[in-house]
This record gives C-alpha cells, sequence and structure tokens, in this order.
C-alpha cells in the first residue's frame, strides 16, 4: 500500500464529501427510542437513514456488486446494512459496526453550541452524535474507497449501522437473526464506537462493563405535607433512598459490595499500568472537573481500573423533588432515583439485575413502600486473544497513521453488540476503537469529534481491511523492534 496516497486521499474526501453530510446528520435530531418514544411518527431517524444512504450509493455507484440496504423489521427501529464485495482477497469477511441514534441533547452547552446546530471550531466538530458516533459509517465507506482508488485487495466487508444503541441495542438481536444467512462467518469484527486515552496514537478497547439500569422508588405518604407538621413524625423518602443504596456502595468510598465485583485478569492489571503511565495526568484531566474537585484515587492505574473492571454506582435521574427555586416548605411524598450500575466485563447482568432488586426491596425501613424496577440489562465484553497478524497490523496502522505504537485500554461504557457477536461468532477477531478521546464529553454537553482523529481512524481501518485479505504478516515485535 501507498499510504502517504491513502492519507491523501483521506484528507480530501473529508473536508469535501465527509464533513458536510456529518453537519447534516448532527442537526437530526434522531434520539434512541428510550428517549423519543415517538421516535417513528416524529421521523428524525428515518431522516437520518435516508441521509446516510444517500450519501452512500452516491458514493458506490462505481463499485460493481456494492449493495446499500435500509432494513426495517415490523416494530423495530431501522437498521442500514452495506455489502461490498471482495477484491482480489479470499479472506474471511470483515464486519463494521457503528450505530446513528442518539442520546438527548441535555442542557450546559457552551455559547454558540448546542446538541442539534454542529458548529467547527478548529479541529473540533460540536453537536450530538458526532463522534458517538455518526462518524463511524462514513470512515468505513471512505476506507474503503481509498484502498479502491489503488487498486489493493481487501476482504468482503459488511458495514452494519444499527439505530438502537443508545437504548442497550433493543432491536439489534432480532436483525443479527434476519441477517445471519447473509454475514456467514466473520473473520474480523471492528467496532467504531469506543474511546480513546488521547488524540496522539491508536488505542484498541480491550474490554466493557456490563450495566443494570433502573428506577429505585420510595414512597411514604400519599400526598405532600407541610414540613414543619411532618419532620420527625414521618421518614423521609429520601433519607431511606440514601439508606437503601448504602447497602450497594459505601457513601465514603464509593465502593460496591463484594458481590457485584469480578476477578481482574493480571494481564489487563499489566494493561491498566502501561496505560496509565502513557497518559500520566491526561486520564485525570480528560474530565471537567470543578475548582479544586479531585478524583476518588490519586493512582492512575486505579482509576483505570475503576472504570474498566470495578462495578461503579452512577445517579442519573431523581423524581420527586422540586427545583431550589420552587422549593416550599412541603415534606414530598415519594422519592425515585434512577440507578445506572456498571459491572465487571465478564459479570452475568441478568443474575446481578435480580440479585440488585432484591437487596434493594428486602426489609424496608419504616414499612415504606420501596421498588425498583429493572429497565435494562447491558451485558459487558472481554475481548479475546488477539492473533499475530492482527496485532502487527494494529501497530503497523499505529505507526503509519499516528506515528507512534498503538496503546491498549478498558473501557466504561458498554457495546451490547460486542458480546451478542461474540457469543455467535466465538472465533471472531475484534478491533474496538474510536474517537471518544479527552473531553469529548459523549452523551453530555460539548461533545465534539476531533476531526484530525477521525481522519487518522479512517486510515487505520484502510490498512487493517488491507491486511485481513492477507493475514500473513511477521509477529509485531520482529516488525517494529527498531
Amino acid at each position: 500500500m501507498d499510504f502517504p496516497k491513502l492519507q491523501l486521499f483521506v484528507d480530501r474526501i473529508w473536508p469535501a464529501e465527509i464533513l458536510p453530510a456529518l453537519c447534516e446528520y448532527i442537526a437530526i435530531p434522531c434520539e434512541s427510542p428510550a428517549f423519543d418514544p415517538d421516535w417513528d411518527a416524529n421521523g428524525h431517524m428515518q431522516r437520518a437513514v435516508e441521509l446516510m444512504t444517500g450519501w452512500v450509493r452516491e458514493r458506490l455507484r462505481e463499485v460493481a456488486g456494492a449493495s446499500v440496504e435500509a432494513l426495517r423489521l415490523p416494530g423495530r427501529t431501522p437498521l442500514i446494512f452495506i455489502d461490498l464485495p471482495a477484491v482480489g482477497s479470499a479472506g474471511a469477511p470483515v464486519l463494521i459496526y457503528g450505530h446513528l441514534d442518539k442520546q438527548p441533547p441535555m442542557a450546559g452547552w457552551a455559547m454558540g453550541r448546542s446538541a442539534w446546530a454542529p458548529s467547527l471550531e478548529g479541529d473540533r466538530l460540536y453537536g450530538r452524535g458526532g463522534a458517538d458516533d455518526g462518524y463511524a459509517m462514513f470512515a468505513a465507506i471512505a476506507a474503503v474507497l481509498g484502498l479502491r482508488e489503488q487498486g489493493l485487495a481487501h476482504p468482503r466487508c459488511m458495514i452494519l449501522i444499527e439505530a438502537s444503541e443508545e437504548s442497550s441495542s433493543i432491536d439489534l438481536p432480532a436483525y443479527i437473526e434476519h441477517l445471519a444467512p447473509r454475514l456467514g462467518v466473520p473473520g474480523l469484527l471492528v467496532a467504531l464506537d469506543a474511546g480513546c486515552g488521547n488524540y496522539e496514537q491508536l488505542w484498541t478497547t480491550t474490554s466493557l462493563r456490563g450495566q443494570v439500569a433502573g428506577t429505585l422508588s420510595v414512597r411514604v405518604l400519599d400526598d405532600g405535607v407541610h414540613s414543619g407538621d411532618a419532620s420527625g413524625i414521618v421518614p423521609s423518602s429520601f433519607r431511606i433512598a440514601r439508606r437503601l443504596l448504602s447497602r450497594l456502595e459505601d457513601a465514603d468510598s464509593g465502593e460496591v459490595i463484594a458481590e457485584f465485583q469480578a476477578e481482574i485478569p493480571p494481564a489487563r492489571r499489566a494493561q491498566a499500568e502501561t496505560a496509565a503511565a502513557a497518559l500520566g495526568e491526561g486520564l485525570v484531566e480528560s474530565f471537567p472537573f470543578h475548582r479544586d474537585t479531585r478524583a476518588v484515587s490519586e493512582l492512575p492505574a486505579e482509576l483505570a481500573l475503576n472504570r474498566a473492571w470495578r462495578a461503579q454506582l452512577a445517579i442519573t435521574g431523581l423524581d420527586g423533588v422540586p427545583t431550589v427555586a420552587q422549593a416550599a416548605a412541603v415534606m414530598q411524598p415519594f422519592t425515585a432515583l434512577k440507578l445506572s450500575l456498571r459491572l465487571p466485563p465478564t459479570l452475568d447482568p441478568v443474575a446481578a439485575g435480580r440479585r440488585l432488586k432484591t437487596l434493594l426491596e428486602a426489609d424496608p425501613p419504616y414499612r415504606s413502600e420501596v421498588s425498583f424496577a429493572i429497565d435494562f440489562t447491558s451485558p459487558g465484553w472481554h475481548a479475546p486473544a488477539v492473533s499475530p497478524w492482527l496485532e502487527t497490523s494494529l501497530e503497523r496502522a499505529s505507526q503509519l497513521a499516528f506515528g507512534r505504537p498503538s496503546a491498549l485500554i478498558g473501557g466504561g461504557g458498554g457495546i451490547p453488540f460486542l458480546a451478542m457477536l461474540g457469543e455467535r461468532y466465538p472465533q471472531v477477531q475484534f478491533v474496538v476503537t474510536g474517537v471518544l478521546g479527552p473531553q469529548s464529553n459523549a452523551h453530555g454537553p460539548n461533545e465534539f469529534l476531533h476531526l484530525p482523529s477521525a481522519r487518522r481512524i479512517t486510515a487505520v481501518v484502510a490498512q487493517l481491511l488491507h491486511d485481513a485479505g492477507e493475514p500473513r504478516l511477521p509477529p509485531a515485535s520482529a516488525a517494529f523492534a527498531a
């Protein structure tokens, strides 16, 4: 491969053809079904599908045998399936994954920015969904076209873009079953929905946590009453909720009880140490801490393991209390908390959900009405061993695209698709990477896509696809010992 020529192609197609389409996509409020129950009637998801499929069809007009489909199973969100025939390769097919549904807009965007109005500031494209991960389909197509421009070999490439990932991929299993005869047995799965420790090298994700999400509700009254009359007689629903959460986590340290933890493999501990050394203070500085607020540990490796392998609880929503400005001297009748319990990659989320429900609902204080309704469970994922050819290809791609060695990191979020495909195809190789680096703030305000990283990831995907056609390369240690 003429890699400089590939880079020129990527650097040309991104600003001229991808960026305008990506800005159009960001402007579409195609929220995931969990956040927009009326997504079908609102039509935003369909607009996003039409934008993306139209863009791809225009670029693949001259590619013989290519197909672009917008699938729609009854009662399901849509799914884009793109199939590109192999060129000069009999290698196993490659499946590339991304999603087009989005998180809600959230408040707190800086002046001049908003979720649905893309804004370009230097190398950063602000707006919801650009990095998480609307860019994925465009990058994958550009990677294949970059190879074809040079007449280079690559295996059959299938690109799958779903529309329910932010709702725990509720519709994806049905599509995987529907497409199973056409998917065959992929040899490599590339997911472009993950994070990166910095923007200076290629980061691949070795694991992702599972999750149990649900709503803890505590009711003590049928109606709100004067707090002066009731306090000291009626127990506070908020205090009861706080007490129940103490069954799960230590209020001082935030440590979740042992039955929701799992053993951390020694290799992952060692990789966390290496990643922490590469990132230094960057792991902490990637978050917008307020003033003198500190991280929960001063040891970067422990922070990396906290995020990747240890169970952690987050309160992501609260009902039952008025805003401070609207607060009166009233004891509220109930408190409801949205809980997100992140789980170690190897822990069974269904069993964990059952245990969590029992833990929170048992023996309710003051015989109050306590319930925990599970919204969804999501499995974690632990990457299998990497084949020598793929290890070499990743290192080659990082050196060529970034000028630095590749790096490994455990992810804190989840991609249900990976566990799903890993179970169905136990021999498949995984490359899980992405552009969600420091301060990119997926799901929050001021989400941005780091455009230089997106271009480099595009070139990385091209290199991987080319190497996947001929997986007989020398070991990475030998090839890059110098």
